[in-house]
C-alpha cells in the first residue's frame, strides 16, 4: 500500500498557535496509524522562519521536531523541500532527524504514479525581484551570518528576511488569482514536456488550485496546496484511490 501526504505554507510562528497544534495532531495521527501512510512531503514554508541548525529554532519548535522524528521512526519516508522561509535545512533535518531535504524539484515513483514535487518558487520566471531575493537568501555570506549569530540576533534579522519574502508572496496574491493560476498552468505544461509525470505538487503561491490537462494522450494533474492561512488541509495521494484533501 502506497499513500502519501503533502502539506505546505503553514508559516508557523509559535508552537502554541492553533496551526502548530493542528500539525502536531496530524503528525500524531500518522504515528498512530489514524492516517495510514507511507510517505510525508513537507513542501516548504512549514515555518515562517527556520534557518539552518540554529538551536534557537530547534528549541522553539521542539515538539514538532520530536513528532516528525517519531513519524520517521515509524518507517515513513519523509521529505522536506526548502521554501523561501525555511533555509539550509540539511545539517539538522537530514542528518539529525532523518528527513530527506531537497532544494529544488524531485521526481518520485509512488506505486504506479510518477509525481514531481517542488516548493514552487520557480514557477514565475518573470518575477525577477523574487528570484534575486531567493539567490540572496541562499548566498554564502547570509548562510554564515545566520549560523554564527546568537538566537535573538538571528531571529531579528530572519524576521526581516521573512517579512521581505512574505511581501513578495503577498504582492503576487494581490494579482487576480486567475493570473496566478495562469502562470502555474503554463509552468506545469512546460515541465511535463521536459520529463513526463502524472502529478505536479507545489505550494508557494498561497493559491489553492487543481488543474487537469492532457499531455501526449495522458491525464496530468497540477495541484497547488495553497496555504494554512485560510484553511488547514493536507493532500492525500493514493495510486488506487486517487487524491483528496483532508481538512484538519
Amino acid at each position: 500500500m502506497i499513500r502519501a501526504y503533502f502539506l505546505s505554507d503553514l508559516h508557523l510562528r509559535d508552537i502554541e498557535e492553533s496551526n502548530s497544534q493542528k500539525l502536531l495532531l496530524f503528525l500524531h495521527g500518522l504515528e498512530n496509524k489514524i492516517y495510514p501512510g507511507t510517505h510525508l512531503f513537507l513542501v516548504g514554508d512549514i515555518f515562517d522562519l527556520w534557518i539552518g541548525d540554529h538551536r534557537y529554532f530547534i528549541e522553539k519548535f521542539l515538539k514538532i521536531v520530536n513528532a516528525i522524528k517519531a513519524v520517521v521512526a515509524q518507517g515513513l519516508d519523509v521529505h522536506y523541500f526548502e521554501g523561501n522561509h525555511d533555509l539550509y535545512l540539511k545539517n539538522f533535518w537530514q542528518q539529525e532527524v532523518g528527513v530527506k531535504v531537497h532544494e529544488g524539484p524531485v521526481y518520485f515513483s509512488l506505486g504506479t504514479l510518477k509525481v514531481r514535487v517542488e516548493h514552487g518558487d520557480f514557477m514565475n520566471p518573470e518575477d525577477k525581484g523574487y528570484l534575486f531575493l531567493r539567490r540572496f537568501l541562499r548566498s554564502m555570506p547570509v548562510k554564515a551570518l545566520a549560523q554564527n549569530l546568537p538566537g535573538p540576533s538571528v531571529s531579528w534579522i530572519g524576521e526581516r528576511m521573512s517579512h521581505a519574502s512574505r511581501q513578495h508572496t503577498s504582492g503576487r496574491k494581490k494579482l487576480r488569482d486567475e493570473k496566478i493560476k495562469e502562470f502555474m498552468h503554463t509552468y506545469a505544461k512546460q515541465a511535463v514536456e521536459q520529463q513526463p509525470f502524472d502529478y505536479l505538487i507545489t505550494g508557494h503561491t498561497h493559491v489553492h488550485d487543481i488543474y487537469e490537462f492532457a499531455s501526449n494522450g495522458e491525464q496530468v494533474f497540477s495541484i497547488n496546496l495553497g496555504s494554512w492561512f485560510e484553511l488547514q488541509k493536507v493532500l492525500m495521494l493514493d495510486p488506487e484511490l486517487g487524491y483528496q484533501f483532508i481538512e484538519l
